[in-house]
């Protein structure tokens, strides 16, 4: 990577639960960096203590983005190198750090990504639903009426879906989930990385059914399936052949029904051709 010879902001994901993954790359760039800006100091404190990091610490949430990123601006200005994290995973994923980002982009300094871990990553590999693609969702709205439209809008996306959930919504959020979407295959995953990681599996009715549930939560659906229509060929051979009386060589006739079914041309026409030849 080629950087500008400015100073960096550096977008450092903390471990999710077990501090033992937090790697030696972002242990270095968090004692070398001029500022750490983190969602909550309390928190972060914690980190920097286990891994005898001693850099100086500001505040940057959501509820002073924007007056924290002109901070930060000004530092960077002086030549500061900055490093944002939250409090667990990847900044700016549900946390603070787009408005920060885009200022960084705007004044044309370094951006440098540490990697580390993330919850709806951690979550998807192990679900058992498809992984091929996904939608990471984040955060439903806390308003239930609100979170049915956002649902009503998600309801025939094909991917599978990966949401972040509080434990004291949870129960609420997989009822209205199976209201919404209708019953799926889903799998609840919490307290990733900890001590007591825990992964419910099965269709939302039987995750429906779980209580009393704590911890950090990860909730992942499958995506909507669309249900195969049941073809008669009969029928698709009698509209090529009507096709073919109004004029339409074979293929061009195949070729339309094909395409009006969702169905593979070269197949429909093999099909047709055996038909014709039987008969």
């Amino acid at each position: 990577m080629s950087l500008k010879n400015k100073a960096t902001l550096f977008l450092v994901a903390t471990p999710i639960g077990n501090l033992n993954e937090m790697t030696t790359r972002a242990v270095d760039v968090l004692k070398n960096v001029q500022v750490i800006a983190c969602e909550d100091t309390r928190n972060t404190l914690k980190l920097l203590t286990h891994f005898d990091i001693h850099t100086r610490m500001i505040s940057y949430h959501n509820f002073n983005e924007e007056e924290s990123s002109e901070g930060i601006i000004k530092l960077m200005e002086e030549g500061k190198d900055v490093a944002l994290v939250s409090d667990a995973g990847y900044p700016l994923l549900s946390d603070p750090g787009y408005h920060l980002v885009n200022r960084v982009i705007e004044e044309d300094y370094n951006i440098v990504t540490v990697s580390g871990p993330n919850a709806a990553l951690n979550a998807l590999v192990a679900s058992g639903l498809k992984t091929n693609h996904y939608l990471f969702y984040g955060f439903l709205n806390a308003k239930s009426a609100k979170a049915r439209k956002e649902l009503e809008e998600l309801r025939y996306f094909p991917y599978t879906l990966i949401f972040y959930e509080a434990p004291h919504r949870i129960e609420k959020t997989l009822k209205l989930c199976l209201e919404v979407l209708g019953e799926r295959r889903a799998c609840l995953a919490r307290e990733l990385t900890k001590l007591h990681e825990e992964y419910h599996r099965g269709n939302l009715s039987e995750l429906c059914e779980l209580s009393d549930l704590k911890g950090e939560m990860v909730l992942l659906i499958e995506g909507y399936e669309k249900e195969e229509e049941e073809i008669d060929q009969e029928e698709l051979f009698k509209e090529i052949g009507e096709l073919i009386e109004e004029g339409h060589k074979t293929k061009e006739a195949v070729g339309q029904i094909a395409k009006e079914h969702g169905l593979s041309k070269n197949a429909l026409y093999n099909d047709y051709l055996k038909h014709n030849n039987k008969e």
